[in-house]
């Protein structure tokens, strides 16, 4: 009997040992430095590299439910993310390492920038080139952004005022367009800056009224897909693709539209747009079913909240727009600051972590429809987080 006390004592005491070291664990990470986070990453990505060999055609996306790297060739929308996140890390932590996994990566995304059939450049090319430019100053990453908004531009409608965005389903679409299209708007924007051409800039800034336009809901949601009538113009069909129905707002889909006109704004200083970012700053935040911690559920309007899953990418996306966002309303930076430290200090909390090479963060959502990448960690929730680190900590700088 005497056995079986001690035996039961020894078990508690474990329980409650193991239980106050993982709450200790997680305490420390909330109480590290930006600087000390993004060490910490660097750390961990550069003892990633030691067993993931560079691969064409396996470039990190995503993991599947049973821990195995989901991999893709070039042509996939997230390819650049991988290589971008290891810019981001180098530029940081001036790791050698990263620096030559990065270029190794960033040049098994070149050939993209011939690919007329896609409107996911700006995700491919230039979050690899574009940060391998921004970082390193290459003049050969410069032209291929260049080449790549070209290439771009072709798939631009004058009638419509879009880019369009995919080319299948043509029995059901005439010409889509997604929110998450304007994400790919600031490459073009960039051209103009680097050539002097200003069709870039006109394609980037008429695109971005069109979504303003008709993406948008009087509530300052945003819809996922929007198709057009190639003769006319008109919007035949405003759906979605991604979210849990034609009216309801996509977790991922709002942080795009954040991110987009945040974006637009920075580089037209159109006033309309900077507006549009703010009411969507307020839709998100002051949204009913947005969780204590920041981190959305895959979609605002999902049925069974709170026994949804989550979609981490969205916050990350949504935090590194908000750094840019506060820029230029300097009487809500207080309040935009709150929310992204929320964010990010709640990615800093055990669950959400992830210690599966190459991934930082767990608990994203690809397409809940479609059935693929749910609650699972992927790419560009680790390129946005990271970019949003190094964007808190310039602000701690400055």
């Amino acid at each position: 009997m005497k056995l079986l006390v001690l035996t039961f004592y020894f078990l508690l005491c474990l329980f409650f040992t193991i239980n106050c070291v993982s709450s200790e664990q997680e305490k420390t990470l909330q109480k590290l430095s930006t600087q000390d986070r993004l060490e910490e990453i660097s750390k961990k990505m550069a003892g990633y590299l030691a067993v993931l060999s560079p691969d064409s055609l396996n470039i990190p996306r995503a993991l599947e439910k049973d821990g195995k790297l989901i991999g893709t060739n070039s042509r996939q929308w997230t390819s650049g993310f991988f290589p971008g996140t290891l810019w981001q890390l180098y530029g940081n932590s001036k790791n050698e390492k990263l620096k030559i996994a990065a270029e190794t990566w960033t040049a098994f995304i070149g050939k993209e920038q011939f690919d007329t059939h896609t409107h996911d450049l700006g995700f491919k090319i230039n979050s690899s080139f574009g940060k391998g430019y921004e970082i390193s100053g290459n003049e050969k990453y410069k032209n291929v952004i260049i080449q790549a908004s070209k290439t771009l531009s072709k798939r631009f409608n004058s009638k419509i005022g879009s880019l369009r965005s995919w080319d299948w389903n043509a029995d059901i679409w005439q010409f889509p367009v997604i929110i998450d299209n304007m994400m790919n708007l600031e490459m073009l924007f960039e051209a103009t800056e680097f050539t002097g051409d200003s069709s870039f800039y006109q394609i980037a800034d008429q695109h971005a009224k069109t979504a303003m336009r008709n993406h948008m809901r009087p509530d300052n949601s945003s819809y996922h897909v929007i198709d057009y009538d190639t003769l006319t113009g008109d919007v035949r069909l405003r759906i979605t693709h991604q979210g849990y129905s034609d009216e309801s707002a996509w977790s991922r889909g709002q942080a795009w539209a954040l991110y987009g006109f945040t974006t637009a704004y920075a580089k037209t200083k159109n006033v309309k747009y900077l507006e549009k970012a703010e009411e969507i700053t307020k839709y998100i935040f002051n949204n009913p079913n947005l969780p204590e911690d920041l981190i959305p559920y895959w979609d605002f309007n999902a049925p069974n909240i709170p026994n949804e899953v989550r979609d981490v990418s969205a916050a990350c996306v949504t935090a590194s727009a908000l750094l840019d966002l506060m820029n230029f309303v300097p009487e809500n930076k207080e309040l935009y600051m709150s929310y992204v430290d929320g964010i990010l200090n709640s990615l800093s909390e055990e669950k959400y972590q992830s210690n599966v090479p190459p991934f930082i963060l767990d608990h994203s959502t690809g397409s809940v429809p479609g059935d693929f990448e749910i609650d699972v960690p992927i790419i560009y929730a680790d390129y946005y987080y990271v970019e949003a680190l190094i964007k808190r900590l310039s602000k701690e700088k400055n």
